[in-house]
């Protein structure tokens, strides 16, 4: 459920938890930030003079993605200004991939929420997986967690448990396919199911909280098909740059390469 709780105009707000998604130069020292706050979500804002170089050493070095914030801004127009950074409790250190883990999440934020609209719900999951990517869980697992909690909370959620069209529960036997709008659909002709589909085991064991094993590649598959149809058609940076990193690092033939990326840790 998405709760709407608009910045108070002209008011200060302070020591909001935060994280900063993203950033990027804003005229001669200062930056623009994407950030995602725990009761107003979504919130653009300026940061004065964080590019001089006397700021430096300062609560600037803190602007980064995955770094708990508490952040005090104010401002009448829907750009506010940064007004003071104090660092939260904790810091995840996330390298490797899960550092491309922690930017998928942040892009799917970037792309997928309007601004000022509070998903409380949605900041605590995302804290939780930033918490989970510093540990030694499996990524996988912390991912797919999210995604559902950003399909729920943005309203495009689906039942695992019943064909979207029928309310009957979910056959093990079967094959079924997603349908925007609609859910999980049986495939009665496996001839005429497209290309990804799943079967009704792999959807019970998702259901049941399990993303990891066998059901692995079901999960990411379905969670793919489900978030393509918000995202649109501009590929996600972050997968790209994944990719990328990939193909520079990885050793083994080129389709030894190729398996190990199509079931790697990508987002």
């Amino acid at each position: 459920m998405t709760i709407v709780r608009s910045v108070p105009q002209g008011m200060r707000v302070n020591l909001q938890p935060a994280y900063v998604m993203h950033s990027r130069p804003y005229r001669d020292s200062s930056a623009l930030l994407d950030v995602f706050t725990a009761e107003y979500g979504r919130v653009s804002m300026v940061a004065r003079g964080t590019r001089r170089p006397s700021r430096r050493g300062s609560g600037v070095a803190l602007l980064q993605p995955f770094v708990p914030l508490l952040l005090s801004f104010s401002g009448r127009s829907e750009l506010k200004t940064l007004v003071a950074t104090e660092p939260a409790q904790g810091l995840f250190a996330l390298r490797g991939q899960r550092m491309f883990s922690g930017m998928y999440m942040n892009e799917l934020l970037v792309r997928l929420l309007h601004r000022n609209d509070a998903h409380p719900t949605l900041f605590a999951a995302y804290d939780q997986a930033l918490k989970a990517l510093a540990g030694n869980g499996a990524a996988d697992a912390v991912l797919r967690r999210f995604e559902f909690t950003l399909l729920d909370e943005l309203g495009y959620g689906f039942d695992l448990g019943a064909d979207g069209t029928s309310g009957q529960p979910i056959d093990a036997t079967l094959w079924y396919r997603y349908a925007p709008g609609v859910g999980l659909v049986v495939c009665h002709d496996i001839a005429a199911c497209p290309t990804v589909a799943f079967t009704g085991s792999d959807i019970l064991t998702i259901a049941s909280g399990e993303f990891d094993g066998s059901v692995r590649l079901s999960a990411k598959r379905l969670l793919r098909e489900a978030l393509a149809v918000h995202l649109g058609d501009t590929p996600l940076r972050s997968r790209e740059l994944f990719r990328l990193a990939g193909a520079r690092s990885l050793p083994g033939t080129e389709q030894e390469q190729q398996e190990t990326t199509a079931l790697g840790d990508q987002p």
